[in-house]
């Protein structure tokens, strides 16, 4: 898309003003009157209008799938916020791509309608009852799928789900709503539909499906069962950076000549990879850049090492040396080598390679994605719940590192790093503010792990085995005393030179 801003005043984002914006800037190119609705979205926030509604928007400029529209839905008071904010502007929504040399904006019109916010969800249980709709999906956080902290199965002591469960006609939660509905549904003799879940969790079609159908089994075992047996909950990855809307947003949006409520920025790129599991059919959203796979664990193996994992690699000594911005990791003398280093000599080789992607490949994706200016992501954020992130997105490739008798200095250099950060100041004496739920356990620890690294170790809830190690024991020791004695910089570079 070519760099384009507009200079007249900007216009009011609505069907009626849709032929009147600057030629600059695509549009739908269907009669919006002419679609109909086959899948109610719930979590309207900002990724999915940047991701899912873009795709299935694509198909439609196609020509195809003009019965799969979506409708908006949700349940909570931001929901009720953006509710207000595209029904004004007929649901459409503004999406800005911002790469590293260019601009462009693009008006999607695959939503059609969005649904009153209610504490009962009496029209959503009503709209999700509805034959035509085969696809309910889900954006609705990592957190929000009512996981037990400790064991990690279904939390059925949390008061929402003993609402739902003792209420099972006026639910408060999505999941309740979704129950309902498929009661009514089987009730009436009609066919369940799929049940998508689009957030960033690793198998997210089966903590959806548990969430469903335990919920279910509290108010109706029989239900339950049919759910589990009819239904299908497709795992997917989803991958696109979508910035929140602020003041800069709506900014940019009013300089293409929009006047968007709620428009979305998003990075030159999108992964979409999904289960073909669909009990009801689906859009060809392959025909636009998704993959359907059986096998969607390798695609998110390698998006957890590599990206997520990467991200780790370049956050944490950032937070160290007060560099606050990704981007800016990047472009930095030392952390850019030091991402290209590990990601090639630690984490790649222990990554199988997916269709159309190797692992060398795919780290210099992420080098590209990391470097755009225009995406603000800050380090701050990235470095933040270390004690989650780091079992979960480091530790593996340094336990796969060991059992192969690779290199493990780089990453072990990182957990250094991360000892560091949690001693609470920044090189310059700057105060790191706390960062991680568990921040003042780790703050005590990271103190007296400066003299004795071994005390950084003993946290046997996130290294567990690893503290046993002889190899990783010696390289976190040698990086964190080198850390505290030379100074961040120095480590870094004294591990680039080997």
């Amino acid at each position: 898309m070519k760099d384009h801003m507009h200079k007249n005043s900007p216009m009011k984002l609505n069907a009626a003003n849709l032929d009147a914006f600057p030629e600059t800037i695509l549009r739908p190119r269907y009669d919006r009157a002419d679609l109909r609705a086959g899948i109610v979205h719930i979590g309207v926030g900002n990724f999915h209008r940047g991701h899912q509604a873009w795709y299935l928007h694509r198909l439609m400029q196609q020509g195809l799938a003009h019965d799969w529209a979506i409708i908006g839905a949700g349940v909570r008071a931001t929901d009720a916020t953006m509710r207000d904010k595209l029904l004004a502007q007929d649901c459409l929504t503004t999406l800005i791509e911002l790469s590293a040399n260019s601009s462009g904006a693009e008006i999607i019109g695959s939503m059609i309608d969005f649904l009153p916010v209610e504490d009962d969800n009496a029209a959503l249980i009503a709209q999700l009852a509805q034959a035509d709709i085969r696809i309910v999906s889900l954006t609705v956080t990592e957190g929000g799928y009512f996981i037990h902290p400790a064991t990690k199965g279904f939390d059925a002591t949390h008061p929402d789900i003993m609402h739902d469960a003792a209420n099972p006609t006026t639910p408060r939660t999505a999941f309740g709503a979704i129950v309902a509905a498929l009661k009514l549904r089987k009730e009436m003799g009609l066919r369940a539909f799929t049940a998508l879940s689009c957030d960033n969790l690793v198998t997210n079609g089966d903590i959806l499906r548990q969430t469903v159908v335990s919920l279910a089994y509290l108010s109706d075992p029989a239900l339950a069962d049919w759910i589990d047996n009819t239904c299908s909950f497709p795992n997917s990855m989803v991958d696109c950076i979508v910035p929140a809307t602020g003041q800069n947003e709506l900014a940019l949006a009013k300089g293409f000549g929009v006047d968007d409520a709620a428009p979305v920025t998003h990075e030159d790129f999108r992964q979409w990879v999904i289960e073909d599991h669909f009990c009801a059919g689906r859009p060809d959203w392959d025909k636009v850049g998704a993959q359907f796979t059986n096998d969607v664990h390798a695609f998110e193996a390698m998006k957890i090492r590599i990206l997520n994992g990467g991200h780790q690699v370049i956050s944490v000594p950032a937070q160290v040396l007060g560099i606050d911005t990704i981007s800016g990791c990047m472009e930095h003398n030392l952390l850019g080598p030091l991402f290209l280093k590990i990601a090639h000599e630690e984490i790649a080789p222990h990554v199988d390679a997916v269709p159309d992607m190797t692992p060398s490949a795919y780290v210099k994706l992420i080098q590209r994605r990391c470097a755009n200016p225009m995406i603000v992501d800050t380090t701050r954020r990235v470095a933040f719940d270390g004690s989650s992130r780091h079992p979960g997105f480091v530790l593996p490739s340094i336990r796969d590192g060991l059992a192969a008798g690779t290199s493990i200095d780089g990453l072990a250099l990182i957990e250094a790093a991360w000892a560091r950060m949690c001693a609470g100041t920044r090189e310059d004496g700057a105060v790191i503010a706390p960062n991680d739920p568990f921040w003042a356990d780790l703050n005590v620890i990271a103190l007296r792990a400066k003299d004795n690294p071994a005390a950084w170790l003993s946290m046997t809830h996130i290294y567990g085995d690893l503290a046993e190690n002889a190899r990783f024991v010696a390289a976190f020791k040698t990086a964190l005393r080198r850390i505290w004695a030379d100074g961040m910089s120095a480590a870094i570079q004294n591990h680039l030179n080997r």
